[in-house]
């Protein structure tokens, strides 16, 4: 058997980052940036109102207050989107809606709400009576305030979020060079395979996990690509690995990847590609191959779906991560407590229990394992919020510390509340 460590070493040596492209900026939700976003102009370019309200000469409003207010003339209303060409005076004032250019000569903006017409009214353009004073720089929005031009806006590295997008428009960015998001194919495979709704023969199960791993592969941030079932057919299956490596950047199968196993992937592979066939130190999961389709990587996963699910999060998630320019390869790690103690037998594994988090009396997360732990109980599975890591030998007792990787972070860190 051979590290998880060291057969994820191998695989991402293989499945390197994709070379970098340019995109318009509002195409770059969740994919890497592969260089400094340097800001080109100020954001924003001009001082601006923050309020509703007018701009006056702060000195003018000093001693404003409701008792005696100061009257001031209105010279202009200046609304977003275009700016006064009036020069504010001395005991003049311009009506200004949020958002719009300060006027020459103003330096603070008086909220509207705290005004009203000298005669009591609101809503006239001739004169307002102010009723609390407004310092300099008040309710004002100045240039640059937000980044200033030649400043970093974002490095390298980083995963362009919703608002990041929003501040690349804002920046005027054209486009932005980002790492693509990888193009994963999932194949599957074998004459025992059935695609719902069909009815099932004896010896027949559903072809569950191309569909679980297409989801998986979309929730990791790639771009899923079908490649659809193929019968237990030499020929047919080396026609579609092909034809998948010209769509695809990695392929994913499940399936005939056990020592000894006659498999029709396994035989294609042998012929075609440099496999490698890994009894990975884990449970479940062990068996794995890393190989290549006409230099497109190929991850063959177990057959069982949990084992599948499992291999998939330890050495496919990081590799699309890889693929795709992030430097946070793997599930988010919390440390917990166990509930129920995690005891096991040494076996040279690492094994990952499928567990429940919740909160106890005293508000602490709790991991309780889920009720079944076989390969090819998925119902189970579908119940977990995590993976708790058991490192080879005797396991952990009740209330120690265990490490989970976190697979429904809201649940598992609500408390097990969805």
């Amino acid at each position: 058997m051979q590290p998880l460590s060291d057969v994820l070493a191998q695989v991402l040596q293989r499945c390197v980052a994709l070379p970098p492209t340019d995109v318009d900026p509002r195409l770059a939700r969740r994919a890497v940036l592969a260089a400094d976003v340097v800001a080109a102009r100020d954001l924003p370019g001009f001082a601006s109102s923050a309020m509703d309200g007018f701009a006056v000469r702060a000195a003018d409003v000093a001693g404003a207050t409701a008792d005696l207010p100061v009257v001031l003339e209105v010279v202009d209303t200046v609304m977003a989107g275009r700016a006064s060409t009036e020069v504010i005076g001395p005991r003049q004032a311009i009506r200004i809606m949020t958002g719009a250019p300060i006027p020459t000569g103003a330096d603070a903006i008086v909220p509207v709400e705290v005004t009203r017409h000298s005669d009591g009214q609101r809503g006239t353009d001739e004169t307002v009576a102010i009723l609390a004073p407004s310092g300099p720089g008040q309710h004002l929005r100045g240039a640059a305030d937000d980044i200033a031009a030649g400043t970093t806006v974002v490095d390298a590295g980083t995963t362009v979020t919703v608002p990041l997008v929003g501040v690349l428009v804002a920046l005027g960015q054209p486009t932005v060079s980002i790492v693509p998001r990888p193009r994963v194919g999932v194949i599957s495979t074998g004459d025992e395979l059935v695609a719902a709704p069909r009815g099932l023969d004896v010896g027949q199960v559903r072809d569950s996990n191309r569909p679980m791993l297409l989801s998986a592969v979309n929730e990791a941030g790639a771009i899923a690509v079908d490649l659809g079932w193929v019968r237990d057919d030499v020929d047919a299956v080396a026609a579609a690995l092909r034809a998948g490596a010209t769509r695809c950047d990695l392929i994913l199968t499940s399936g005939g990847v056990s020592m000894g196993e006659a498999d029709v992937v396994k035989m294609v592979l042998e012929r075609m590609t440099d496999p490698r066939w890994f009894q990975v130190a884990i449970r479940p999961a062990k068996p794995f191959a890393l190989a290549s389709v006409d230099g497109v990587p190929l991850l063959g996963l177990p057959g069982n779906p949990v084992s599948a699910l499992v291999s998939f999060e330890l050495l496919a998630r990081p590799a699309i991560g890889h693929m795709a320019g992030h430097r946070d390869l793997g599930r988010p790690t919390i440390t917990v407590r166990a509930g129920d103690g995690l005891t096991r037998r040494p076996d040279g594994k690492t094994h990952y229990v499928r567990v429940t988090v919740a909160r106890d009396a005293t508000g602490d997360l709790v991991a309780t394992p889920v009720a079944a732990q076989g390969s090819h109980q998925l119902v189970a599975t579908a119940r977990a919020h995590g993976l708790a890591v058991i490192p080879d030998g005797d396991g952990i007792s009740a209330g120690g510390p265990v490490d989970v990787a976190v697979l429904d972070a809201v649940a598992a860190l609500a408390g097990g509340r969805p």
